[in-house]
């Protein structure tokens, strides 16, 4: 970045010695010589401008009075304050984009949140993403999201509108802690933009928990705070393609093997199995898991308790969804035998026998089940044996 550049990147002061010559007009007042001969000692001056001062020529016809000595040192002040302010955010820009040069997404620990999120002057902006990825933290969701938050990251390093007015970084939990307490925050992953003034607001938080973490959603985020257009660009994944050609492949096989006996295409209760199957993997959670990642179960590291079951209604844990998986599968069986009991023909009290089996299933799961609603729904008012 040029001199001229950087200088135009930082906010102008005015000088109190320029400021005191307005006229009642509006207009700056000017002094009979010009500014060069200017005599008070600032010595800041604009690339490419002519005169070595930062005031206009108002500065030297009242500096040069002996009755303006105050006012000439509080110009010197506001001048190097102003250099020292423009100095330190030039480096602070030049650090970040040599950083961003290497890796598009910083990692950062408290010295550096603080000095190059937290502390003035800022003219840029900057997304962080709290989080925990070491592995004694079993965190799978984080790993997920911060899978996403290098394609958002990537996506703007690498396009035409890359600028120095928009930075991703990363803080983890075992190297910024200080950061964490600082910001009162106790749950990962979080991502938080900051301003370049002014402290964030609320909408400055994402809300991971109602819109997910995927890049395009991040991106859509991004562009409402900073007005800055991220267009995601994803690398080519052939997982899906090469699964999908294997399944393919395997049917395809199987039927040629079965090519002089294909019956079991007709079999309802084969087809009606395969629907169970799907129909139970879904409404006990699976697809959640896959796109939110939980860990299997969690084990309290103060009395080693293991909790299948997460206490709350917007979670899950995978031994969670395998429960609800069989309840449901045990109460569609109890469901069975009772049509079963009612259409057969056979022996009443072998028909019997199944009315009961089927009858107890329903019953002893269902109630499991309600109880497992009322564990996670908590004031949910009803119960039905099991509480």
């Amino acid at each position: 970045m040029s001199a001229a550049g950087r200088w135009a990147a930082v906010p102008q002061v005015l000088c109190p010695l320029e400021a005191s010559g307005r006229r009642a007009g509006g207009k700056w007042r000017r002094a009979p010589g010009g500014g060069s001969g200017c005599g008070c000692r600032c010595r800041t001056r604009r690339p490419g401008a002519a005169s070595s001062c930062c005031c206009s020529s108002s500065c030297s016809s009242a500096a040069s009075s002996g009755e303006d000595r105050k006012r000439r040192r509080l110009c010197f002040y506001h001048s190097t304050l102003n250099a020292t302010s423009w100095n330190l955010l030039a480096e602070k820009v030049e650090q970040l984009m040599e950083w961003s040069s290497r890796r598009s997404v910083i990692r950062m620990n408290g010295d550096k949140f603080r000095r190059f999120v937290k502390a003035p002057p800022r003219n840029y902006s900057v997304i962080v993403m709290f989080t925990a990825l070491q592995p004694q933290r079993q965190c799978s969701v984080c790993r997920q999201a911060n899978e996403e938050y290098q394609v958002l990251a990537n996506s703007w390093r690498y396009s035409s509108a890359f600028s120095n007015k928009l930075f991703f970084t990363i803080v983890d939990y075992d190297e910024g802690a200080d950061v964490f307490q600082q910001l009162n925050m106790n749950s990962a992953p979080t991502f938080m933009h900051f301003p370049p003034k002014g402290k964030p607001k609320r909408a400055d938080t994402f809300d991971l928990q109602r819109i997910g973490f995927a890049a395009e959603q991040l991106a859509k985020w991004i562009a409402d705070r900073t007005d800055v257009h991220i267009r995601v660009f994803r690398p080519p994944n052939y997982s899906g393609t090469i699964a999908l050609a294997l399944l393919v492949s395997l049917v395809g096989g199987l039927l040629y093997l079965r090519r002089n006996n294909l019956e079991f295409i007709y079999n309802k209760t084969g087809w009606a199995m395969a629907a169970l199957c799907v129909v139970f993997a879904m409404t006990s959670g699976q697809m959640w898991n896959h796109i939110r990642g939980p860990p299997y179960a969690h084990k309290n590291p103060q009395n080693g308790q293991v909790s299948y079951i997460h206490g709350s209604s917007q979670a899950q844990f995978v031994a969670e969804s395998h429960i609800i998986l069989l309840l449901n599968a045990a109460i569609t069986m109890g469901m069975v035998l009772l049509n079963e009991a009612a259409t057969s023909k056979g022996d009443v009290g072998k028909r019997r026998i199944i009315c009961l089996v089927g009858l107890g299933l329903v019953v002893f799961f269902f109630s499991f089940l309600l109880s497992i609603f009322r564990s996670k729904y908590h004031g949910y008012p009803y119960s039905f044996l099991i509480k």
